[in-house]
């Protein structure tokens, strides 16, 4: 079994988003240890795009922040392969299909494997073009995880057959951002991907708070958190890893016993 499937059979799983080098590497190193050491199971790292469409304010300026301190992919390679000899959880990459193609395909996959990534998500590529990437990715070991967004109806059933790693569920229509109140109808979301695959299923998008997650949790496999974790990177700089560690622990705690 893969590492990331592996982390799905010990309880409800919390998936813990940060963009890379905002404010700057070293404190996106510290953070991660951090949100390990305090319950996160799995953890998605954003490699900063100039343009990233799937994003909200909150993480679109963490971006613009990175790139603005000269994060390049070469650098977040370092820091994984860095983080690697630490942290024994599964890591994926968030990023977009720009980033991989400049960098080229071949060569980030096998880079990837090399340093201990265990997946890749891309949210600007649909499952229709999925196959300009999956194969390499499969060369690699990496699995390249499927997003199922509110919009997908028919689609559902097709896209959770392929799936791997996880299924990537969207809570809400839009950006990711936190929101007070989630009005999808996700548990029937999760019902028909689970009608279509084994593979785990992962809220995201909107979950900021314990109440939110522990709701969700209950009808789903985990819940992924990134803009609430990005949020106090912006107003705590490199303070923010302790208060980071607090709040992943207390999302985790919210559905440890789910």
């Amino acid at each position: 079994m893969s590492r990331i499937g592996c982390a799905f059979t010990t309880g409800k799983v919390f998936i813990a988003f940060i963009t890379c080098g905002d404010p700057d590497l070293e404190t996106t190193k510290k953070a991660v240890k951090e949100m390990v050491r305090n319950g996160a199971d799995l953890i998605e790292l954003g490699i900063p795009f100039s343009d990233p469409t799937a994003e909200g304010p909150v993480i679109q300026a963490a971006n613009a922040r990175a790139l603005k301190n000269g994060v390049t992919t070469d650098k977040v390679f370092d820091m994984v392969r860095e983080i690697r000899s630490d942290v024994d959880v599964p890591m994926v990459f968030m990023t977009y299909a720009n980033v991989v193609f400049s960098y080229g395909t071949e060569r980030f996959v096998s880079i990837c494997e090399e340093i201990g990534i265990d997946g890749l998500i891309l949210p600007d590529v649909p499952f229709e073009e999925k196959d300009e990437f999956g194969p390499a990715c499969r060369r690699h070991g990496l699995d390249l995880i499927s997003m199922i967004t509110p919009t997908s109806e028919d689609r559902i059933s097709m896209i959770a057959g392929e799936a791997e790693g996880f299924v990537y569920v969207v809570s809400s229509l839009g950006v990711t951002g936190a929101r007070a109140e989630i009005k999808t109808d996700i548990e029937s979301m999760v019902e028909l991907v689970r009608k279509s695959t084994d593979v785990p299923c992962a809220v995201g998008f909107g979950i900021s708070c314990p109440d939110q997650a522990a709701k969700i949790a209950a009808f789903s496999d985990g819940v992924i958190v990134g803009s609430a974790i990005m949020k106090i990177v912006a107003e705590e700089g490199p303070d923010s890893v302790a208060h980071i560690g607090e709040y992943v622990r207390s999302m985790k705690n919210a559905i440890r016993e789910l």
